[in-house]
């Protein structure tokens, strides 16, 4: 949660609450703080767990691609592009059928067949 932010940023929280509550009213204000992290740190982890039992093992496939992205973290964005580019996967993808031009085209009209005219206009309908 506090991978970002350094001493130096809590230092300065510190002093400007300490500025704005007051040397009494400080203490408790931490003291409720750290209460309201905890209590949102176990709904949190309540919802996970929860959330584990009734999905099951789709559960860890729904958080898959969050640790794929976890582990692409700090590194060299240039490495992973040739990695991915570069990867001999056994089982590549295989493109989809093209489809056959009986299957796109439209059925052709028999010369004897007449043209169609133009169907009626009722003003009514529109």
């Amino acid at each position: 949660m506090f991978d970002s932010v350094g001493w130096g940023e809590i230092l300065v929280i510190v002093l400007a609450g300490l500025f704005i509550l007051g040397p009494d009213r400080l203490p408790g204000a931490a003291a409720w703080l750290g209460r309201s992290i905890q209590q949102v740190k176990g709904f949190a982890s309540g919802t996970q767990d929860r959330l584990r039992s009734e999905l099951g093992p789709e559960f860890d496939e729904l958080r898959q691609p969050l640790a794929d992205l976890r582990a692409l973290r700090g590194r060299d964005p240039r490495r992973i592009m040739v990695d991915a580019l570069l990867r001999d996967d056994a089982d590549p993808p295989r493109p989809d059928p093209q489809p056959s031009e009986s299957d796109t085209a439209p059925p052709a009209a028999s010369p004897s067949a007449p043209v169609a005219a133009r169907p009626p206009f009722d003003a009514d309908a529109t």
